[in-house]
């Protein structure tokens, strides 16, 4: 791994730089930090905004501070603000970890829950946070990083980012009637691991306006990002705004000020902000619609579980070419191995063995649970084949009992789309087949009626909710993780009136339109008594979300 990657850090682009300081910074006496500044770019942009503001050159070293891990880094950003005014004194720039310095100089110092001293406060917070993972974070910076987390009430887990803390600390050098402007990872939208810092962003600021790009606009790497403001005005009631620019052109010609579209009241909780792209009647709608009685969540009718984990599935995993050509039949179960093999509502004998019959990879490798020089003739071979190709020595296989026994291989009642491109929903196993962890296994809970839940998960309104629940990634995918997938609110009133073999051979079809034409009527006009309008605007909100998801894979 090279080190610019280890370090986390990647030059911020100029119209960025320039638009954080020009939005950031509103008095010629503004004392302005950036915790990670790199070789300067943003300090630079600072120090022109003071000086548009009528700032004298003198003053900038009492009105810059900067932070800055890499000595060389740091002697790059001391160079560019020489050439401002040689004769005085350089902005100060401290070089070390940000945390430390911040523990130490900056944040205020408590003894047994006590304030002791006040510590700094700044005006203007603008930068670009390091993206590293917690297992290239050095351990001593992690550690104050999370100390000064959980101080503030957070509890990071080993998900975290180094963005994250970064996010939190120059939050709370924050004074009054100040400025927050960050390059942030769009993961803020909708990470488990950023929710904690969701809530906190809502209750620490009175304006939050988040800026995304349709396009990438960061060099060389692929990590989608946003610009956060946050504005400190004294007002208790949070809101919000999201601004979608195409690319930084756009950037440009954005009102310095940053006008408010159509602010959003917030939602004081972890809750994703993926529901912000949404207009405020649209957001007040699904918020209406999540606390219905009425409505079940999913997780009370089905169980959600990762499907069948190999760890070497080119071994286990095997066509009927395969089969044959090692004399497997005995020792098989039958699978699906992709979510394209699952293409209706239902999945049958029929729609297993056209799969087979397409050679794909449709049976698992399931040999008795005996000692290996117990195995019938044709297993033992086929296992030492495999510990020939060294498939042994991986990691799932290595720390197994008999790494040739495939734990936790059962057949569930349905399976759900792990990642989905068009809209998520459940298929019913009537082949009695497993899956691979590419599918999740589902179990239907409490008496449930499988066709009925089955039939009525495509609907507007579960759609609509599983935009803003499920996580979007490159290309236009989006995951659900199996908590993800049993938060989803499913309306099931009049759920028994729908008919699941025309709703499956509308979905062979791909005809998804009709499909929710039938079950937006039964659900959600009939069962729930929303209006047309309404069934409409739900309808609206998950085609909107969808396609910006999709769209950017387009666009990159």
């Amino acid at each position: 791994m090279d080190y610019q990657k280890l370090r986390g850090g990647y030059y911020t682009p100029r119209p960025i730089a320039d638009f954080l300081a020009q939005w950031a910074i509103r008095s010629p006496t503004d004392k302005v930090l950036e915790p990670s500044c790199g070789d300067g770019v943003l300090l630079e942009a600072a120090a022109q905004r003071l000086l548009t503001l009528g700032a004298e050159k003198k003053q900038l070293s009492d009105r810059l501070h900067g932070v800055e891990l890499d000595p060389v880094e740091a002697n790059k950003a001391a160079q560019r603000l020489a050439a401002f005014d040689s004769h005085t004194p350089p902005p100060h720039i401290h070089v070390g970890d940000f945390f430390t310095y911040c523990k130490s100089a900056l944040l205020p110092e408590t003894f047994m829950g006590q304030v002791m001293s006040q510590g700094a406060t700044f005006d203007a917070v603008m930068g670009n946070p390091p993206f590293i993972r917690y297992q290239n974070f050095p351990e001593e910076h992690r550690d104050v990083a999370f100390t000064i987390m959980k101080e503030a009430g957070f509890k990071p887990t080993r998900l975290s980012n180094a963005w994250l803390p970064f996010l939190v600390v120059s939050t709370l050098l924050l004074g009054e009637h100040s400025r927050l402007a960050l390059v942030i990872p769009a993961e803020l939208f909708q990470v488990n691991y950023a929710a904690e810092a969701r809530h906190f962003l809502s209750t620490c600021f009175s304006k939050l306006t988040l800026i995304t790009f349709q396009n990438l606009v960061f060099e060389g790497i692929q990590q989608e990002v946003v610009l956060l403001l946050g504005e400190h005005n004294g007002d208790e009631n949070t809101q919000i705004q999201v601004i979608e620019l195409d690319n930084l052109e756009d950037l440009a010609e954005l009102d310095k000020n940053v006008p408010p579209l159509e602010l959003k009241p917030m939602d004081h909780s972890t809750e994703k902000w993926t529901q912000y792209f949404l207009s405020k009647d649209e957001i007040l709608l699904l918020r209406a619609l999540r606390n219905d009685p009425r409505l079940t969540i999913s997780g009370d009718v089905i169980d959600v579980d990762v499907g069948v984990v190999t760890g070497q599935n080119k071994f286990f995993i095997l066509t009927e070419q395969q089969v044959k050509q090692h004399s497997l039949e005995p020792y098989l179960t039958t699978i699906v191995a992709r979510s394209a093999h699952l293409e209706g509502a239902i999945f049958t004998e029929r729609d297993w063995a056209q799969n087979r019959a397409d050679d794909y990879s449709s049976y698992l490798f399931t040999p008795p649970d005996v000692p290996f020089d117990e195995l019938p003739t044709a297993a033992l071979s086929y296992v030492q084949l495999g510990e020939h190709n060294k498939l042994h020595t991986g990691y799932k296989c290595r720390i197994r009992n008999r790494w040739y026994i495939v734990p936790s291989v059962w057949t569930p009642d349905a399976f759900m789309l792990r990642q989905i491109h068009g809209y998520p929903k459940l298929i019913l196993n009537e082949a009695k087949a497993t899956c691979t962890d590419t599918i999740h296994r589902v179990r239907f809970l409490n008496g449930a009626a499988p066709r009925s839940i089955t039939a009525a998960f495509v609907n507007s309104l579960t759609l609509a909710f599983s935009e803003v629940t499920g996580r979007g990634y490159g290309g236009g995918v989006q995951t659900f993780e199996p908590s993800e997938a049993e938060r989803l609110p499913l309306p099931l009133l009049g759920a028994e009136n729908l008919d699941l073999t025309t709703i499956d051979r509308l979905l062979r079809e791909d005809n998804i339109e009709a499909v929710l034409d039938i079950t937006d009527e039964v659900l959600l006009i009939k069962g729930l008594g929303l209006s047309r309008r309404e069934a409409k605007s739900l309808r609206g909100i998950w085609e909107k979300l969808r396609d910006r998801r999709i769209n950017r894979k387009h666009n990159r």
